[in-house]
């Protein structure tokens, strides 16, 4: 569902979330399924195509085959992913003060699976699934409103997409998958890192108490 008109902001701050390695985990239980598909990842490089291979052959597998593998995953993602540590409770904590959106990257047939997921998992914040690029949706959502903004990712690309768009914006580049983290190429400049939700609470709550003493 990309539909922005389901999202309704009170008259606070705004924090956008993406999901997959940031409040779901991602990597790891993806591997664990390549495994009942008779493949696995061999992280080699921050990417999938090109570090899963066939563990009958030994061959890689081609990017057609790991975005089929990813996109079946998406329909049984509730056999599979669990919640990154302490994302729910501290979304929770910031919820009583700000409003939380997840925004995630992926075909929105796949919102209904997702938004049942996090419900289960007490993550009843709204949420758009989207392969659109980040930033417009960011501006969108925010829009001009002079409140504190933050917005969490896992991809640099996804945040400099936000920095572009939404220059205001505190962003946060979080991912839980410590191997894939080694992997990924350095965000740049204006853009915080942490491998962890207590310090993306406590970098988002400075955000918060910077602005309200401008």
């Amino acid at each position: 569902m990309t539909d922005l008109s389901s999202i309704r902001l009170k008259d606070r701050p705004l924090v956008v979330c993406d999901i997959d390695e940031v409040v779901l985990e991602f990597i790891s239980p993806f591997q664990t399924y390549l495994e009942s598909r008779d493949h696995e990842l061999r992280p080699a490089s921050f990417r999938l195509t090109g570090n899963v291979f066939s563990r009958i052959d030994g061959t890689e597998t081609a990017q057609e085959a790991v975005e089929a593998f990813v996109q079946d995953f998406f329909v049984v993602q509730h056999d599979w992913q669990t919640p990154v540590a302490d994302a729910a409770d501290a979304l929770e904590r910031l919820a009583r003060e700000a409003d939380v959106v997840f925004l995630t990257a992926m075909p929105p047939r796949h919102h209904g699976i997702r938004r049942a997921l996090l419900d289960v998992l007490g993550m009843q914040h709204p949420m758009i699934a989207s392969e659109q690029s980040k930033g417009p949706l960011v501006r969108a959502i925010h829009g001009d409103r002079p409140l504190p903004l933050a917005f969490v990712d896992d991809i640099f690309t996804n945040l400099h997409s936000v920095k572009k768009h939404a220059p205001q914006a505190l962003l946060i580049n979080l991912m839980a998958n410590q191997t894939f983290r080694a992997l990924a190429p350095d965000p740049g400049e204006g853009i915080a890192i942490t491998d962890s939700w207590p310090e993306a609470e406590r970098l988002i709550r400075a955000h918060f108490a910077a602005d309200a003493r401008s």
